[in-house]
This record gives structure tokens, C-alpha cells and sequence, in this order.
């Protein structure tokens, strides 16, 4: 029997500081700057503030990009704009610093971290730190079988668990969330429907590499498939997480609430960790007010879980590359807010 109880979140999990955001808020009013005139960095900047539980708030320094990989079975369906056990690519592009995120990183002083979790590769072929908390090679096909055990997905659990108290006792300040997934967006898409009560044409969305519309109505009869399987066992979102989410998207919720116990704000990137961020929010409810939505994917199972959670995007780019770059394009938004609120002079 696990000894993973899933409902000690509930406890462990606090909301940011309430009285602190109320100082902030004051404070805001003494400033030279008229109130309003900062738009949404004001409501930035009083987020900061509560979940650093002071006034005025601390820079951002310590800003770091955390990256779940995985390969996911279903990709074997081509539902997926890129090929099935293609992740080890993707995942080789941030660690050669040649990928999207990984330039956008280096620009913006955030450090980067890749987290296998269920590369369809050889764990040599990838570095020894990378591959630590790998739990298996590849997910199940979550249209026919579960992604992964009862022990696998508690591994994978508890191993996102660990990542984030690995960055709360390194001082990560803020964590960029995203995935290095292939599959990884049709498993996400199960779990919002599954979640939402929804069908899954209202989720199916073209993904980061973009599919053609037979590649999209695979995914639609995938995610179709995956829901019988999901919704019987909506009740335990640990068992959810084993029947259709796999490695990556079970670490990334794990990493999520121990991230919220650790008091330690996330940006979420796309539709694969709001799909986690809506599993996690039905464990812990208090857990959503220490995320951020850092930008509007265009996929419209992102838009159907961050309206369930009541998060508004900070941006909306357009941009569909996924790895947690649209994201991250959303710090230096972040690191402003914290800036003006803290240096700007107060009224005389």
C-alpha cells in the first residue's frame, strides 16, 4: 500500500500572505506613480510581496527554468507534429544550449534545469544528473493502457516532489515551469477533459510543433479513448495521473504542490503543466495562488483549465514552441514588477 497521502496538501499548504499583500497594497498608494498607471505589474508586484511575505519586495536573482522530459505511447498514433520517441532530440537542444528556451535563458540570467522523467532513449546517452530521477523509458499508450504503475506513478510523484525541494533548498526564488514532451500535450488534454467534464474535440488542440487535420482527429479519438479510461477513477488523482498522464505530466503536479508547501512561486508555461496545475488544484485548492499563468498557448485545453483556476495570462505571444519558453518570455515582466515596487520613491 503507498504511504503517499495525497490529502495532507490540503494542510500543508498555505495561502500567500494575506496581511503582507494588504501592506503592499498600501504602500502602493504612497507611491509617486498614480495607482493604476503600472496596469498589471501593480497586481504583480502584490503577489510578490505575499508570497515573499514582505514589504517591499526582494529582486528576483535566483530565477530558474525547470524542464519535465518524457516520450509518450500515444505519440506511436501520429498525434504529434513531431515523431514518436522524438524527446531525446528536444531535450538534447537545451542541453547543447541550441533550443528556443535555452537562448532566452542565457538572456535573461535564469538558470536551466532538464528533469527526465520517461525519455524513450538510453540513460547514457544523456547526462548522469539529467537522467536521476527517470522512472521508466517512455509512457503507455494512455488510449489503450495505463501510462504507468501504481509504483511508477508514485515514484514519478514523489521525484517531482523532490525537484522541488532540491530548488527551495538551492534558493530558487521563482521557477519557470514547462516539459520536453512528445505525446505530452494529448495526455494533457485527457486529464483537463477528464477534469473539466468536457468532450475532447473542446480541448484537442495542434500542439507546440503543429499537426494537420487528420493528425488532430487522431488526437481527438486518443484523448476519446483516454477519457473512458480517466473518468472512472477521477475520485484518486494519483490513480488519474497512472491511467493518462505519464512520467513528466505526474512528476510536474508533484513538483507543483511541493513547490506551494515550499512557499516557492511558479509561471506556468502551456496547456501540459496547466493540465498538471488542474490536477494539483483538485489535491490542494489553496495551491493556484502561488502560480502565475505566464502566457496564453492558443491551446484551447489551456484556456479551459486556467479559466477553471481563475488565472489570467500575463501575455499572449502567440508563441507554440513549447519547453517553457512563452514562459519565460513573462520573467522580465515578473522581475519589473518587483523592481518599481521596490525602488520607486513614495509621494513627499
Amino acid at each position: 500500500m503507498s504511504s503517499l497521502n495525497l490529502d495532507d496538501f490540503s494542510t500543508l499548504i498555505e495561502r500567500p500572505h494575506g496581511g503582507v499583500r494588504r501592506d503592499a497594497e498600501e504602500r502602493r498608494e504612497r507611491l509617486a506613480v498614480p495607482v493604476g498607471a503600472l496596469g498589471r505589474l501593480d497586481e504583480l508586484a502584490e503577489w510578490l510581496a505575499s508570497a515573499q511575505a514582505q514589504v517591499p519586495v526582494k529582486p528576483i536573482e535566483r530565477a530558474r527554468v525547470v524542464l519535465f522530459a518524457g516520450d509518450h505511447g500515444v505519440a506511436e498514433l501520429g498525434v504529434s507534429g513531431r515523431p514518436a520517441g522524438g524527446a531525446r532530440e528536444l531535450v538534447r537542444a537545451v542541453l547543447d544550449g541550441e533550443s528556443a528556451v535555452a537562448i532566452l535563458a542565457r538572456r535573461f540570467d535564469a538558470r536551466l534545469r532538464v528533469v527526465d522523467m520517461s525519455v524513450d532513449c538510453d540513460p547514457a546517452d544523456l547526462p548522469d544528473d539529467v537522467v536521476r530521477h527517470r522512472v521508466r523509458r517512455g509512457s503507455g499508450r494512455l488510449d489503450i493502457e495505463d501510462t504507468l504503475t501504481p509504483e511508477e506513478a508514485e515514484a514519478a510523484f514523489r521525484a517531482g516532489m523532490a525537484v522541488a525541494d532540491e530548488e527551495a533548498d538551492a534558493g530558487t526564488d521563482l521557477v519557470v515551469l514547462g516539459d520536453l514532451s512528445v505525446g505530452g500535450t494529448t495526455a494533457a488534454g485527457t486529464l483537463i477533459a477528464a477534469l473539466c467534464g468536457t468532450d475532447a474535440s473542446v480541448v484537442t488542440g495542434r500542439g507546440g510543433a503543429g499537426i494537420d487535420d487528420l493528425a488532430w482527429m487522431r488526437k481527438c479519438a486518443a484523448i476519446r479513448d483516454g477519457l473512458r479510461r480517466a473518468r472512472p477513477v477521477l475520485g484518486d488523482q494519483l490513480e488519474l495521473l497512472a491511467a493518462c498522464g505519464g512520467a513528466d505530466l505526474t512528476a510536474i503536479t508533484g513538483f507543483l504542490l511541493q513547490s506551494a508547501v515550499r512557499r516557492t512561486p511558479v509561471i506556468l508555461d502551456g496547456v501540459v503543466s496547466a493540465a498538471c496545475a488542474l490536477v494539483a488544484q483538485r489535491v490542494a485548492f489553496r495551491a493556484p495562488d502561488w502560480w502565475l499563468a505566464g502566457q496564453a498557448s492558443g491551446e484551447p485545453g489551456q484556456a479551459k483549465a486556467l479559466d477553471r483556476m481563475a488565472l489570467n495570462p500575463l501575455l499572449d505571444h502567440g508563441v507554440t514552441v513549447g519547453e517553457g519558453a512563452g514562459a519565460l518570455l513573462a520573467l522580465p515582466l515578473v522581475r519589473a514588477a518587483a523592481a518599481l515596487s521596490a525602488e520607486l520613491p513614495e509621494r513627499d
